[in-house]
């Protein structure tokens, strides 16, 4: 059964979890230091996404299918 990370992926997480580790790791736009660990998992999953690494799908939000009250 196949892993849900290829190789080049893991290498790319392993790279910025390392430089988040040493305060190295900056946040795209404002180039801030990024302090939270979810926040740095978030960038290294971003990142194998575009260097077309084998990553699972974003989680898309749920849409509520609940019919809306009509007023009578």
């Amino acid at each position: 059964m196949a892993g849900k990370y290829g190789p080049k992926a893991q290498k790319k997480m392993e790279k910025v979890m390392h430089e988040w580790k040493h305060g190295e790791l900056k946040s795209g736009r404002s180039g801030k230091k990024v302090k939270s660990r979810k926040q740095a998992i978030a960038i290294g999953l971003s990142e194998a996404r575009k260097a077309r690494a084998k990553v699972p799908k974003k989680k898309q939000p749920r849409t509520s299918n609940k019919k809306k009250k009509s007023k009578t």
